[in-house]
């Protein structure tokens, strides 16, 4: 047995995972294990009661849009819990899709509208014929480079993405672009910070190529349920990996 545990709920990870996201938590796992600390990972679909008081953790990867419109509509009945589990400053990791469907709504390719669960409040907009014309594409995709103001870490990753996400209040973004488009392809943004919510458009997925970033989070998650140990700097004795 290990020392110390974190319980991890995958949000729809038979739906939610077309780019991998499952790497996440081997990531996690990869680093926990170094400090002593072991992790469960149960996934959480549709039907499923999501408990803010059980996790530790949380995964909400991204899909395509017809899974994407699936896990809408089972997604508002996990709305209130998830809203709690949030705003206690629970950490989540959401990628593409999950990070979408956080925010207010989410417009398809098809030019429909799905509404997310408005838990944080940013909202995607699809691109207008104009846009395609000024981006050159009709979708935000290629290597991608962003730096955290506050930490001073860079962040490398691959983006493909159609949607354009536009934070709001009290959201900040995980890192400003200095290469690729990022959040929407206009403001230099990628990805959000809001609370212990990390979310980002990175795909492959992210914390396999940014060990530093990986890292940051499972401290930032043991802390707040271990918070006597100095979690950030038996982490720092570990080098950052790129899987």
């Amino acid at each position: 047995m290990a020392d110390y545990q974190l319980n991890l709920a995958h949000l729809y990870g038979d739906l939610m995972n077309t780019y991998g996201d499952y790497g996440n938590i081997i990531a996690l796992r990869y680093y926990a294990k170094q400090i002593g600390v072991e992790i469960d990972d149960q996934l959480v679909s549709l039907g499923d009661d999501f408990d803010p008081e059980k996790y530790d953790f949380v995964l909400f990867g991204g899909g395509q849009d017809y899974e994407e419109t699936i896990v809408a509509h089972d997604l508002k009945a996990k709305a209130d819990n998830l809203k709690t589990y949030i705003e206690n400053d629970g950490p989540l990791l959401a990628v593409c899709g999950g990070f979408q469907l956080l925010g207010h709504y989410m417009e398809m390719a098809d030019g429909s509208k799905v509404d997310g669960i408005g838990v944080m409040d940013h909202y995607t907009t699809n691109m207008t014929a104009e846009e395609v014309k000024t981006l050159k594409g009709s979708r935000l995709t290629g290597d991608i480079v962003i730096k955290n103001n506050e930490t001073g870490e860079e962040y490398h990753g691959f983006e493909n993405h159609q949607g354009r996400t536009f934070l709001g209040k009290d959201e900040k973004a995980l890192g400003n672009v200095t290469t690729g488009q990022g959040n929407n392809g206009m403001d230099k943004t990628e990805g959000v910070i809001y609370h212990n919510v990390f979310g980002s458009y990175f795909h492959g997925p992210v914390f396999t190529r940014n060990g530093n970033l990986a890292k940051r989070v499972l401290a930032t998650t043991l802390a707040r349920k271990y918070p006597e140990v100095d979690w950030q700097g038996k982490l720092d004795q570990i080098p950052a990996e790129t899987f």
